[in-house]
């Protein structure tokens, strides 16, 4: 962190497209082959192009927990980098979940900071197709994003639909 002055960051929830956000960065809900999938994944890598994938390709293995940054290729210009994570497949809760999804938002967020970023964009990482209980996964992100010394200023929690803005609020909030 910069010159020993730590900034307060700022947690926002924005309802939206994370492929149309201002931030310098967003998180991709990744695989472990980065190459794209459904979900999250699949949208961004749609509207980044075929060269995230080949640059995934050049990262492999991330593995759970982990995170990696790739160019943003063609998404928007605001959007500078793309933030690979690997969150966990939700298997009742014993293997060890929490801390691997707490992980992602960690991981992801200093990722961020090495990169120089100062606004970065991320989804309800591992509800969608890998089965993480909603409000679950949002106390976590919070919980995660706030125990970590920072210099990026800004954390927008992207919700597509409105269960996913009442989960966040709601975790936000408690």
């Amino acid at each position: 962190m910069g010159a020993g002055k730590l900034r307060l960051m700022r947690i926002e929830i924005v309802r939206g497209d994370i492929t149309r956000v201002s931030a310098d960065a967003i998180v991709n809900a990744a695989n472990e082959s980065l190459a794209g999938g459904g979900g999250v994944d699949g949208a961004i890598h749609l509207a980044a192009g075929p060269k995230l994938a080949q640059a995934g390709r050049k990262l492999v293995p991330c593995e759970v927990g982990d995170a990696k940054a790739t160019p943003a290729f063609d998404l928007s210009p605001q959007i500078k980098w793309v933030i690979h994570t690997v969150g966990p497949r939700w298997s009742g809760g014993g293997a060890n979940e929490a801390e691997q999804l707490a992980s992602c938002y960690r991981r992801s967020l200093e990722v961020a900071g090495e990169l120089g970023a100062s606004t970065i964009a991320f989804p309800t990482i591992s509800t969608g197709i890998f089965g993480y209980p909603l409000d679950q996964a949002c106390e976590i992100a919070i919980t995660a994003l706030r125990a970590i010394p920072t210099d990026v200023e800004t954390v927008l929690l992207m919700a597509f639909d409105d269960r996913n803005f009442e989960a966040l609020s709601r975790a936000l909030e408690s």
